[in-house]
């Protein structure tokens, strides 16, 4: 099959390799483009990139807590000028409190719960829709809570108080206090927003990612030429440092490049002579997952012309 320039771009950012390399394993793979990307890794051809961390929609992530409680909330819209509105922010800012207040992780209860101004969330939502003349949605919220402790929140460049592009909690369950836990838990959450942990643990990581992972080794390992057994260590041994590198409480701590982070809490509680324990974590960053249709504006005013 012919093989688009749009498709060896894409593949060329998601994956680092070079246009020939990407073209050449586009055409391996009949342009599947995730096929390609494994293909590439495989090779050993591919950057060592966390596709997910590309954005590919607009809107604002927010953030709020109250007490040992807080939430994330992502809402979407199809430009970044959106973004920037007063009414879309202010918008946001109001879903992202209703959602503390009904807490959990489902989008349809939020939706359906009462919007300060009037009417339900989803009304809100359609009239910001009319109002503003974009399209939007609340793409997904998440809750955290600890029985003592607190909830720190942070936002990767915020473009306005509780809001922006990145939105982080961190919940630290413990007796110490604000004095202690907030500036640790601040802490942590700039890691999280930099390092981009897929899970609090290993046990925790999406078995599907670790197939995949597996199964990328093992081509690998099979070019060395190695005996059976050496290449299923080969294999154990990068599911181990796979899992080590994508679990936030064995990353490395970004800060000194060398502490695990499960040690950077372990000291802190030792240092506050209180115990402290990092139990969940929320990591939202805009758009991540979402395939955006990139406009050709050129062609569609010549297709415009032409018809």
């Amino acid at each position: 099959m012919a093989i688009t320039a749009a498709a060896v771009k894409e593949l060329r950012e998601r994956s680092g390799a070079g246009m020939m390399d990407c073209k050449k394993a586009l055409s391996e793979t009949n342009g599947d483009v995730e096929a390609a990307v494994d293909l590439l890794r495989t090779k050993g051809l591919a950057a060592a990139q966390k596709k997910s961390s590309r954005t590919a929609a607009e809107g604002l992530v927010g953030v709020a807590v109250e007490g040992t409680k807080g939430v994330a909330v992502e809402v979407n819209s199809e430009t970044d000028f959106v973004s920037k509105n007063d009414q879309f922010q202010t918008f946001v800012s109001d879903v992202t409190n209703v959602a503390l207040s009904v807490g959990g992780n489902e989008v349809e209860a939020l939706t359906a719960a009462d919007y300060p101004a009037g009417g339900t969330v989803a009304e809100a939502l359609t009239n910001s829709i009319v109002t503003i003349g974009e399209n939007q949605a609340i793409r997904r919220m998440k809750t955290v809570a600890v029985s003592s402790g607190m909830v720190v929140p942070y936002v990767h460049n915020a473009v306005t108080p509780n809001m922006g592009k990145i939105g982080v909690l961190v919940a630290l369950e413990s007796s110490a206090g604000a004095d202690v836990l907030e500036p640790l838990g601040k802490q942590i959450a700039m890691h999280i927003a930099a390092a981009f942990p897929m899970a609090l643990t290993a046990d925790g990581l999406d078995q599907e990612t670790l197939e995949r992972e597996r199964a990328i080794a093992t081509e690998k390992a099979a070019e060395s030429g190695k005996p059976a057994n050496i290449i299923e260590k080969m294999v154990d041994g990068a599911i181990a440092k796979f899992a080590k590198e994508n679990a936030l409480l064995s990353q490395v701590f970004v800060m000194d490049n060398k502490t695990p982070i499960a040690q950077v809490v372990e000291q802190a509680g030792k240092d506050a002579g209180v115990d402290i324990k990092l139990t969940d974590y929320v990591r939202f960053q805009l758009g991540e997952g979402i395939e955006k249709k990139e406009e050709d504006f050129a062609a569609e005013v010549a297709a415009a012309v032409g018809g």
